[in-house]
């Protein structure tokens, strides 16, 4: 199974606001000022580990090569990403009427974790679950790996 993560504001947090992971190295913490929230590299690591392919899903612009390249500093590798530029691409296309900032089901991604309220509120009606973090948590972590893992029983049995 599938599971996704947007960037900013899941695991790209403000260091003033939440716990973050040790900062890069110079001068990598100059090409990359992202912080990773504090967990995600264990997490993503412990959902691999049990089985999970890990994607990130995110509507900004950056560039798949960009963040493959921080997150391979940290030991952090994606089975593959969306960026702005694929969803605009493969999902927007020549349609004229608006798609929904995020469409995981196109990718079969079993769970999508946003801190967005509308992408998880939309979850339903367009056909994928969604998981909403976005408050400073301790236990983020551990709830994102309970909930991927009650979804993958949930996909096992239908």
């Amino acid at each position: 199974m599938k599971v996704s993560f947007d960037l900013d504001e899941v695991l790209f947090v403000r260091p003033d606001k939440y716990e973050t992971e040790p900062p890069l190295r110079f001068p990598y913490n100059k090409l990359y000022p992202e912080r990773l929230r504090k967990g995600t590299v264990k997490l993503i690591h412990d959902l691999q580990e049990e089985g999970f392919e890990v994607w990130v899903y995110t509507s900004s612009f950056r560039t798949a090569v960009y963040i493959r390249a921080l997150f391979r500093h940290y030991g952090v590798r994606f089975d593959d990403i969306v960026n702005g530029y694929r969803h605009r691409d493969e999902i927007q296309g020549n349609r004229k009427d608006p798609m929904p900032q995020k469409t995981p089901n196109h990718y079969r991604i079993g769970l999508h974790v946003d801190d967005e309220e509308g992408v998880v509120k939309n979850a339903p009606m367009y056909g994928f679950r969604a998981m909403q973090v976005y408050e400073p948590d301790d236990q983020w972590a551990e709830k994102v790996l309970e909930e991927a893992r009650r979804v993958r029983k949930i996909e096992e049995k239908a």
